[in-house]
């Protein structure tokens, strides 16, 4: 049916409102605690083996030791430099064999102080833990935990005072029993004694007589790394409703290898409509990532296994491996890392280390996550935003060979298309105004996502350093979902088509036939590709055939005035950005390129209308526009003046940045 001009008219004023609501809701901007919490932890590291202890529980028995923040060095060409020289290139992953490291086995237990679920939660919790616990065994191999993995006491805590003397034969042993003794900690949870290896008490310096004060536990079988799964409405879920979980570490082996840790999930985050599997999935990935070594308490803990044919074994300590740069940007330089990185920006500056998130923290200091004007969508960045476009990159998996403790399936990391080829100054804060890289965008309209999944708002956030980025907007920005049709106004005039092949690219077309008082300038709409090759494709809008859409140039469309311009380097060649195939809401996002999708998991889980008038003054169309500009002014400063941040992790699937 088409409308008289009029109400043509009235169709127009109302899309331009819409358009202004639409933007004025952004998602919430999400922060991850894991540094803050992590500081709060004593961490219990393994004893020098005791000869007399059974061979099980040599080098089990542990003593506390606090994991200081690195600092500054000024010596960073040097040993950048040294890096490069020790691994020039990343390694593969060798096919395990039988005396090879073998998928890390993740044990995860839920401690008797979590809060009861529904069997709805149960199963929506069990069901993210098993795919992010499969999803890392398929990344990380260790040598195996010989018998059942026992995690080691506290002597700090069981013991009142130690026998010093080096030459008598109870050296470092404990002589005397702390009567308060009650338990084992990790974070807000009480370990089992089942867990813990037993401890002993010497009361004479020179004789081998002992006491044995708490005998030795069963231990876990099968189990290389224990995941204490604790949920709860705690004091930090409370106090900052938008974190959705967080993390520690606790307790290590002889290599210093984590083998215990535990992940707060917010109870209340179970439940509602709003809850997202992939967002949960990728949570529990990121905060395991923390607990299994990427942590600024254990970079200094790190081994150089370069030499060695088997991770973690006759590897040496690399030492400090974090340093600032020529700009002052923290990073971290250990071989795989500079390679990666190297890789990803086709470049090959030696000062390209891991980049540090250097927001709240002090000058010299360390992050446990990536800096997010560097490597956005990184599964290591500080701020994840919306699920579809989160990956488990390169570089993170880098950072994880470099512990020494794992060998890695790099193989298997997922495409970062963030910085990808643009060279070594890409997403510095002197660069990313001048519009040098199509990654980055100034003032503040409408545009595309840069993995063009989603349509965005050119802004910026505490962690973006003033540059700033096209990011999805709250309502209907995603282009493959069909229902969004509905939601936009401007469909029948852009020729905008939503659809799981649709994606979104910067247009200013409007139907020839079509008046309406509207923007010329381009903006980002929805509408059809196919891949024809490498970087080549096709896009078809409304009521037009398939037309060729050269990269990195622009067409025009018969029918429509305007132009559509085809992005570069971005449709057509990275075959895993994809949208899901189904909700995200409901199920994982996945699709027939995901690696991950078909492994089998042994692993242990948890279980009245408008009726507008028909003729209109000019008079009174000046007064309707004046009033429409007006209320999008209003609104920009109410999102100025009310806009809020919130720290957690990962984002709810309200397309925002964590």
């Amino acid at each position: 049916m088409t409308l008289p001009p009029s109400q043509r008219l009235w169709v127009g004023m109302l899309v331009v409102l819409v358009v202004v609501v639409v933007v004025e809701l952004p998602g919430a901007l999400q922060k991850c605690i894991f540094d803050e919490v992590q500081a709060q932890v004593r961490v219990v590291g393994a004893a020098p083996i005791d000869p007399d202890s059974p061979p099980r529980l040599r080098a089990l028995t542990g003593q506390v030791h606090r994991s200081e923040q690195q600092t500054a060095h000024p010596g960073l060409k040097a040993s950048a430099l040294q890096a490069v020289n020790q691994r020039n290139t990343l390694e593969e992953l060798a096919p395990p064999t039988a005396a090879s490291p073998q998928p890390i086995r993740i044990r995860t237990w839920i401690p008797r102080e979590s809060a009861s679920l529904s069997e709805a939660e149960k199963d929506r919790l069990d069901a993210a833990v098993k795919e992010a616990v499969r999803m890392v065994s398929s990344l990380l191999s260790v040598d195996k935990v010989p018998g059942p993995l026992l995690l080691s006491r506290d002597i700090n805590k069981y013991c009142k005072f130690l026998w010093r003397n080096s030459s008598t034969i109870n050296y470092n042993r404990c002589g005397r029993a702390n009567n308060n003794y009650r338990s084992e900690t990790c974070l807000d949870v009480t370990i089992p004694d089942d867990h813990l290896a037993g401890c002993d008490v010497y009361p004479e310096a020179d004789s081998p007589r002992k006491t044995v004060l708490r005998p030795e536990g069963a231990g876990l079988p099968d189990t290389d790394f224990l995941l204490y799964l604790h949920i709860q409405a705690t004091d930090k879920c409370r106090a900052e409703t938008n974190v959705l979980a967080y993390a520690v570490h606790c307790r290590m082996d002889t290599h210093g290898r984590p083998v215990a840790g535990v992940v707060v999930i917010c109870r209340e985050r179970l439940t509602g409509a709003t809850y997202s599997h992939q967002t949960t999935v990728q949570t529990v990935i990121h905060e395991l990532f923390h607990t299994l070594g990427f942590s600024k308490d254990l970079f200094h803990t790190w081994r150089d296994c370069s030499s060695s044919s088997q991770a973690g074994v006759g590897c040496s300590p690399r030492g400090k491996v974090t340093h600032t740069d020529g700009s002052g940007q923290m990073r971290i330089y250990t071989p795989s890392v500079i390679s990666a990185l190297q890789k990803h920006l086709a470049s090959t500056d030696p000062e390209l280390g891991g980049p540090l998130e250097n927001l709240d923290v002090p000058p010299g200091g360390v992050s446990s996550h990536w800096e997010s004007r560097l490597l956005q969508g990184s599964i290591m960045a500080a701020v994840l935003g919306d699920s579809t476009t989160v990956r488990i990159d390169l570089v993170t998996l880098a950072a994880l060979q470099d512990t020494g403790w794992y060998a890695v399936n790099l193989s298997r990391a997922q495409s970062l298309v963030w910085g990808d080829g643009e060279g070594a100054m890409f997403g510095s804060v002197s660069t990313c105004q001048n519009n040098s890289s199509t990654f980055f965008c100034t003032g503040s309209g409408l545009g595309c996502h840069y993995l063009h999944l989603h349509k965005g708002e050119c802004q910026t956030d505490q962690y973006l350093e003033k540059c700033r980025v096209y990011k999805p907007l709250k309502n209907g920005s995603e282009c493959w979902k069909k229902e969004n049709a509905r939601q936009s106004a401007e469909e029948d005039w852009s020729g905008e088509i939503f659809g799981f092949d649709s994606r979104c690219f910067f247009s200013s077309l409007n139907r020839q036939s079509h008046f309406l008082l509207s923007s010329s300038s381009a903006e980002g709409r929805c509408y059809r590709h196919r891949c024809t090759g490498p970087n080549r494709y096709q896009i078809q809008v409304s009521g037009s055939e398939w037309v060729d859409c050269p990269a990195g140039g622009s067409i025009q469309i018969k029918g429509y005035q305007g132009l559509v311009f085809c992005p570069d380097r971005k449709l057509c060649l990275y075959a895993d950005i994809t949208p899901p195939s189904d909700d995200v809401n409901t199920s994982p996002a996945s699709n027939t390129s995901d690696p991950f999708e078909t492994l089998p998991s042994d692993q242990d889980g948890t279980w009245s209308s408008l009726r507008p008038p028909t003729e209109f003054t000019v008079a009174t169309v000046l007064c309707f526009t004046a009033a429409v500009c007006l209320l999008a002014a209003v609104m920009v400063s109410y999102r100025k003046c009310c806009s809020y941040r919130v720290r957690i992790h990962t984002v709810p699937e309200d397309h925002s940045d964590l």
